[in-house]
């Protein structure tokens, strides 16, 4: 790759309209929350190729942790991934506005504690050739935020299914299922559960 075409990259790098992605690059879905906000914390990534394959599941407990701290460590694990697998470029897509924002220099970073994080996320991102961040609603990026639910709830010693590193997330973490009482029994309509799951009942008007 040329210098000049290599600088042209650097100054997109943090633009909402970046050029188009290389023919080869990973797609980050990431995702971090905390319960209490401080409280126990995690994030989530799902990572696939250009063509949508999933090839990674990342997902880790932080301790007790914010949310935004959170959101940073997904972050960071996904640039990690890309940069210690080889990978040259990566589009990264979050539900955070404030992540987001904070990364392409829209917003000014204040906290102490992201302000590191912040810094170490573009240490690696100097690393590659080519890099976009997009934000996604919430609803669009369930995989990632089970994945940190996941996290959450094994550090926090809950039951929560494991996904499959490379396969993505199983209809056993959906959080919600529709059913219908029959002979006493639940039947559900939309989803399979395993014999000694453990279920909250909740039932609609």
């Amino acid at each position: 790759m040329s210098s000049s075409f290599r600088n042209s990259h650097r100054a997109d790098l943090f633009d909402a309209h970046a050029p188009k992605p290389p023919e080869h690059h990973l797609v980050a879905f990431s995702d971090g929350g905390a319960r209490g906000n401080p409280g126990p914390a995690g994030y989530g990534v799902v990572i696939q190729d250009e063509t949508g394959k999933k090839v990674a599941g990342l997902s880790e407990y932080l301790g007790h942790q914010t949310n935004n701290f959170a959101e940073y460590q997904g972050l960071i694990a996904a640039l990690e991934y890309a940069v210690q697998n080889g990978h040259k470029a990566l589009r990264v897509i979050s539900d955070s506005e404030l992540l987001v924002r904070q990364i392409k220099g829209i917003y000014k970073v204040k906290n102490a504690a992201l302000q590191d994080l912040h810094g170490r996320a573009k240490e690696l991102i100097a690393k590659l050739d080519w890099f976009s961040i997009g934000h996604v609603l919430r609803g669009k990026n369930q995989e990632a935020d089970a994945l940190a639910n996941a996290a959450m709830d094994k550090g926090t010693g809950r039951v929560s299914p494991s996904p499959s590193p490379a396969v993505g997330v199983t209809s056993e973490m959906r959080k919600e299922f529709n059913g219908v009482v029959r002979d006493g029994k639940i039947e559900l309509l939309d989803g399979k559960l395993t014999d000694g799951t453990q279920v909250q009942v909740r039932v609609k008007s």
